[in-house]
């Protein structure tokens, strides 16, 4: 009787040992499968740097600090809310609330044009937001400025 290296052996074991090393998934997975993105990293790092300026400019509303947070909107913001209108309403959207206690980026989306806006660059960000006495989903969008900063064009609090 002859024996065997241990190469056949493995082979054999291999061989005999059925669905052990599959080399594909089945078919019907392939199906199932979401097309991949591809991502363009300017774009990625645009969505990335208006993220930061969202959540930097939430901080001010979080603070109560509602002149700062309106000084620091886009060109077309402040053009389009006056500082009265604004420290009117804010307060009286964010007080219901209570306290912040956190909040998450749920997605962000990159484009070049808004509704009611001119063309330009515009990343709106979407966060689960929870406060002392709701939590919800607020939306912020931001718009590259001809400065090359990201400032604040809409802003929508978590609903009452």
């Amino acid at each position: 009787m002859r024996s065997l290296t241990a190469a056949t052996a493995a082979t054999l074991f291999f061989a005999a040992a059925p669905g052990f090393a599959q080399l594909r998934p089945p078919t019907d997975a392939l199906q199932n499968l979401p097309a991949p993105t591809l991502v363009d990293p300017a774009v990625a790092q645009k969505e990335a740097d208006a993220r930061l300026a969202a959540q930097g400019w939430l901080v001010l509303l979080d603070r109560r600090d509602w002149g700062r947070a309106w000084e620091t909107t886009s060109t077309v913001f402040r053009g389009m809310v006056p500082l009265g209108t604004w420290m009117d309403a804010i307060p009286k959207a964010r007080e219901p609330l209570g306290a912040f206690i956190e909040r998450k980026i749920v997605e962000s989306a990159y484009k070049t044009t808004l509704a009611g806006q001119p063309n330009g660059e515009y990343v709106t960000v979407i966060f689960q937001s929870r406060f002392e006495k709701r939590e919800g989903i607020e939306a912020v969008t931001a718009v590259l400025e001809r400065d090359g900063k990201w400032r604040i064009t809409g802003y929508s609090p978590p609903a009452q």
